[in-house]
């Protein structure tokens, strides 16, 4: 059948639109081969010649800076500072002995560093950087850099390191940094950590403090950058990088001026102290002594210096703080208090004689006063801090009851913070059963209800504790304030399952200890109007009194070796009718709570109530020519470096 004109012209035009579209693509796609192959052959020659000359293209991490500190008001306690260094690499170094050699006139190396060097060079993959030298001075990492051509394998690099710019007052909170070892590593807490910045042979970690309970934050994430090696190993130039990204800020709660005041008024004691912002449960100041300073870690603590750290009674490399558990004394009697109160056993005028000593079970249980306090209402009790009153209301009320009243006020927990934290012991009768395989006698009531026997509690719990009692909600305690300035949002704190008349009692009960007229501290009581403090003095016996000293005469604190005296402890919160700051204070062996726990922990008080140093009016007159004394005897930091421009004198 023949095809019409008008068919045949329709269907050369359909087969030309193909032909066209057909061609386009053809030529579009023979274009963008033609474009990649000049731009693999031209632009890119050198690079593509390189590469396929035994792989000359490296790829290197980049160190992340890690994330900085501080505290909040902005003051800086963990920074980073350029560090010149130099590395290896022994794939690129052929003959590492060679090298060594070469370059140990230039940096000044020892026989022996050389040798500890090999050992590490030769323990990592020939790949991995091996840091050769840090922390050079700038002439020595100039002659390196000069001296590069003929130094294979050898890389001059400008990194950081970690420094605290305010060295002792932060050790035990912050902590300090140091080299990646292969125990954290293998047994460590970074043993399930993946990251290849951790092979990288002297990376700094965290290894106490905030610096290692957040070291994944602080850390940061690896860049990397392609560097041109030539034929031997010499690093020809940097082709290109991708940075890394930084570790997050973190700012603290703390701060920075009254953590010095705490630092300072401790002095050389071996002592702790903790100050709780009550209304939102923030650590304003977390302190332990004797101190020392992060930075010697970061740079290569010497042996000399670690023993003495090391060997030390007072334990300064120790967080007492939060680390260490005590026995509360007397300021545990307002827990014994409330949970009498809470189960209807006392009322606030019933009243107890004390003689002395209450015996139980064949066995006598003595109160600090020998002769006792006579009749004795609950007020007067904690005022005086009669024993003889709380082993009667132990009886009564039952190790169960105390314990859970206990647990209410934060004793026996652990605190979600970045530090490692203890959780003291608040026991219980399945606890003495599982852990000491005996069961629970009375005697054991007895002494949990005036904070010995087997009641533990650490200054940070203390200090939890009064804020408790001072708020009347379930403070929790917290240390980071924001991360990359977002705020860390603060945990729900309801108020206390606790009766607020019987909480209302105890506290008049703390405001007499300081200011009643028969107050055990009395002496520390704050004389400014509007201010007034609230306290309870403790005394911890480390030792057992036979009943043959007794007779003779109880050996006075000062006559016995430092390690066997009392613990001193003293918990407080002011201003009494508003509360604002509560405060813990244990001094190790320090003797009597208030004559070694409470001034100091009044001094602390006050010069957070102030803001500053305290004016002498705060002070009962007799005693401010010897505060005045005392203050110009502490060594402060300038307020300049705080960023403060109030006078401290």
């Amino acid at each position: 059948m023949r095809r019409s004109p008008k068919d045949t012209e329709d269907s050369a035009r359909i087969i030309g639109r193909r032909a066209l579209l057909l061609g386009g693509v053809q030529l579009a796609v023979a274009g963008t081969l033609i474009a990649r192959m000049r731009f693999m052959q031209v632009d890119q020659a050198d690079e593509f010649r390189l590469l396929a000359d035994e792989n000359r293209i490296n790829i290197r991490l980049l160190p992340p800076a890690r994330g900085l500190i501080y505290d909040r008001n902005g003051v800086t306690l963990a920074e980073n500072e350029q560090n010149h260094r130099i590395v290896l690499v022994r794939e690129d170094a052929g003959d590492v002995d060679d090298v060594l050699a070469r370059i140990a006139p230039i940096i000044d190396l020892t026989d022996e560093d050389i040798a500890q060097l090999k050992e590490e060079i030769f323990r990592r993959s020939p790949f991995v950087p091996v840091t050769i030298a840090d922390r050079l001075s700038w002439e020595q990492f100039s002659r390196v850099a000069v001296n590069a051509p003929a130094l294979p394998g050898i890389t001059p690099e400008v990194g950081f390191s970690r420094v605290y710019p305010l060295d002792k007052d932060f050790a035990h909170v912050v902590g300090y940094v140091g080299p990646v070892s292969d125990y954290d590593l293998t047994k460590g807490y970074l043993q399930d950590d993946n990251d290849p910045l951790l092979q990288i042979p002297r990376f700094q970690v965290g290894k106490t403090g905030v610096e290692a309970k957040l070291e994944h934050g602080l850390r940061g994430a690896a860049g990397t950058k392609r560097i041109e090696v030539n034929a031997v190993g010499r690093v020809m130039r940097e082709l290109g990088r991708e940075e890394g990204r930084k570790g997050d800020a973190l700012q603290l709660t703390l701060d920075s001026m009254l953590q010095n005041y705490l630092q300072a008024r401790l002095g050389e004691e071996s002592a702790s102290a903790v100050v709780v912002d009550v209304e939102h449960g923030d650590i304003l100041a977390m302190a332990s002594s004797p101190a020392f300073d992060p930075n010697k870690f970061v740079r290569g603590i010497t042996v000399a210096d670690y023993n003495a750290l090391q060997d030390s009674e007072y334990r300064p490399l120790f967080a007492k703080s939060v680390q260490g558990a005590y026995p509360p004394g007397s300021t545990f009697k307002m827990i014994t208090a409330l949970a009498a109160l809470d189960d209807g056993v006392i009322t606030p005028d019933e009243t107890i004689t004390c003689n002395g000593f209450k015996e139980v079970a064949d066995r006598k249980f003595h109160c600090w006063k020998r002769g006792g306090h006579g009749k004795v209402a609950l007020n007067r009790s904690l005022m005086e801090s009669c024993d003889v009153f709380y082993y009667d209301l132990a009886e009564r009320v039952g190790i169960e009851k105390i314990a859970a009243m206990a647990r209410k006020l934060g004793l026996g927990q652990r605190y979600e913070l970045p530090q490692a934290v203890h959780s003291g012991l608040m026991p219980s009768r399945s606890w003495k059963t599982q852990n000491r395989g005996r069961d629970w006698v009375i005697g054991d009531t007895l002494n949990s209800a005036i904070g010995q026997g087997f009641v533990l509690a650490s200054p940070l719990q203390l200090a939890i504790m009064t804020a408790r009692l001072a708020s009347g909600r379930t403070l929790l305690p917290r240390i980071v304030k924001t991360e990359n300035g977002v705020e860390v949002p603060l945990p729900n704190m309801p108020p206390l399952d606790i009766n607020p008349d019987h909480l209302n009692l105890v506290r008049k009960g703390m405001f007499d200890v300081v200011n009643g007229p028969r107050g055990t501290a009395r002496g520390s009581r704050v004389a400014a109007d509007g201010i007034r403090m609230a306290g309870k003095t403790g005394t911890s016996q480390v030792r057992n009194i036979t009943n043959a000293e007794r007779a003779q005469g109880i050996t006075r604190n000062e006559d016995l070796p430092w390690n066997r005296r009392d613990h001193a402890l003293f918990v407080n919160y002011a201003p009494y009718d508003a509360p604002k700051f509560a405060c813990s204070v244990v001094v190790e062996h320090g003797g009597g709570g208030s004559q070694a726990a409470a001034p100091i922990a009044r001094d602390i008080i006050l010069q957070a109530l102030y803001d500053g140093t305290p004016p002498l009016s705060a002070y009962p007159s007799s005693q401010r020519g010897r505060i005045r004394t005392q203050q110009e005897k502490l060594i402060l930091r300038d307020p300049a470096e705080f960023g403060r421009e109030s006078d401290r004198a």
